[in-house]
């Protein structure tokens, strides 16, 4: 994956106090991309689901959803379950070192089968994703203040923020460069471990560079970052019966070091980013009193 930092236009912070924000609220994650068969099989299209429909309290007996697992999760590799029925997963807890638990809160079982908490999506299975359930993610926002001196936005006349982003391979969009939890990893380690295996793995860079780098994404990550989201992510993958969740922590570089290696574009709001990210970095905009 390429990896750059992407310019944001939002303001520098000197001394922003630690804090936990909010769930994003329901309202402004408008479920869309998981009603979408990306990456699906062109014969293998989800059943449609009207707005009005995608309630699992809507009484719908037509609904029909297609049934879909990835080939390469049927072949048992060790990031995903079994089929329902060859095993006997502890939903809505801890289930030994993987955890079944949802930031959503308790979701439903039906027919064995844990239930979308966000509803319908017309693909039932797995689908592309690895677990029944929850599939947790996490996703480090690393920002830095732009290099240019007192750049401000045309319209807000605010300063420029710079964000680090990566181009996926599998669909061409741009994303912050977050990962799967791994089974018994705490979101700490998760949050480091992608972010250093993107950094490291993007960049031309000599042996003593990549180790100058590491030494300094080991310190940024062992600051303490702002949590700007923790909750159920609107993503392409998702179905009635599997669905990403993430935590995305912002952890912002005051000296901005070793990142002359990486290209820095400017962008704004306009930006198109994979899933909800884009409503991750608006909150992040929005804490520091940033361009929008």
């Amino acid at each position: 994956m390429e990896m750059i930092f992407l310019s944001a236009g939002r303001t520098p912070l000197a001394a922003f106090p630690v804090s936990v924000h909010q769930h994003l609220s329901a309202c402004l994650l408008p479920r869309t991309l998981s009603l979408v068969s990306h990456h699906i099989p062109a014969q293998t299209p989800s059943f449609p689901v009207p707005d009005d429909k995608v309630d699992w309290d809507t009484d719908w007996p037509q609904y029909s959803p297609v049934n879909y697992a990835a080939p390469t999760a049927l072949k048992k590799p060790v990031w995903a379950d079994p089929e329902i029925g060859a095993f006997s997963p502890q939903f809505n807890s801890l289930d030994g070192s993987v955890d079944r638990g949802s930031h959503e809160g308790s979701y439903r079982i039906q027919n064995g089968k844990p239930l979308n908490p966000h509803g319908r999506t017309g693909l039932e299975g797995r689908g592309l994703l690895g677990r029944w359930g929850p599939n947790h993610a996490a996703d480090p926002i690393v920002t830095r203040d732009s290099t240019r001196q007192r750049v401000h936005h045309t319209n807000s006349q605010l300063p420029v923020l710079q964000f680090v982003s990566i181009k996926r391979l599998d669909c061409g969009e741009w994303a912050i460069p977050g990962g799967m939890v791994d089974p018994g990893e705490r979101i700490s380690q998760t949050l480091q471990r992608e972010f250093s295996e993107e950094a490291l793995n993007s960049l031309q860079a000599s042996p003593s560079e990549r180790e100058k780098i590491q030494k300094r994404i080991t310190e940024l990550f062992d600051s303490a970052g702002l949590q700007v989201y923790k909750g159920y992510v609107d993503d392409p993958r998702n179905t009635d019966n599997a669905w990403m969740e993430t935590v995305a922590v912002n952890f912002h570089d005051e000296s901005g070091k070793n990142s002359g290696l990486i290209k820095h574009i400017d962008v704004d709001s306009s930006l198109v980013l994979y899933a909800n990210h884009l409503h991750f970095l608006e909150t992040v905009a929005k804490e520091r009193n940033a361009h929008w």
